[in-house]
């Protein structure tokens, strides 16, 4: 058997990617995409369940739409902060068709969706839609600085890998200038 866990081995596949690639600063290219990749998960909102039902129906009580078309006003009404899969959108609108709250109907090799008068009805006695409460101000303050600070640490990148000794230290200044404006930030009342 093969097997290297608790060996203490370190086979090529597990060693960290500064040594595996050769490459000098690779591995902080490494940790900034982890980051990123963390800040999104920390900030992205999780629907309750539902949501995308409650959702869906809230907005064919204004106005017939299509899948695409109500993906996109389900992104644009939680201000970027939510925006369903198609795979939990046209499953819905399925289930909803079958329980008899919505219809389909094909124009230009498009289906549109409508609300049904048993739709209507339940429109009026669901929850608000899940944007409803949310404020535009507290969505994009709970990701527009995690996103700007991974975007960051993607123009660092280059200048590590290919910059010269010069631009490295303009670049260093650059950031620890920035560092010390945030800071001054939190310092104020």
């Amino acid at each position: 058997m093969n097997n290297t866990f608790g060996t203490g081995r370190r086979d090529s596949h597990r060693r960290p990617f500064a040594e595996a690639s050769g490459q000098p600063g690779f591995g902080l290219w490494e940790t900034f995409d982890n980051l990123r990749g963390e800040f999104e998960r920390r900030v992205a909102p999780r629907m309750g369940r539902g949501d995308v039902r409650v959702a869906i129906l809230a907005l064919l009580a204004e106005e017939p739409m299509h899948g695409y078309q109500i993906i996109h006003e389900i992104e644009d009404r939680s201000h970027g902060a939510w925006k369903p899969s198609p795979g939990s959108v046209y499953p819905t609108l399925q289930l909803l068709a079958d329980e008899g709250l919505i219809e389909a109907h094909e124009a230009d090799g498009k289906k549109t969706y409508t609300l049904t008068e048993q739709g209507r009805d339940e429109v009026k006695t669901s929850r608000p839609a899940p944007w409803a409460d949310s404020n535009p101000r507290d969505s994009s303050h709970s990701t527009a600085l995690p996103q700007s600070a991974a975007k960051l640490a993607e123009a660092v990148v280059p200048i590590m890998r290919s910059g010269t000794p010069e631009q490295v230290a303009e670049a260093v200044a650059v950031i620890d200038d920035a560092r010390r404006k945030l800071y001054a930030i939190l310092a104020q009342d």
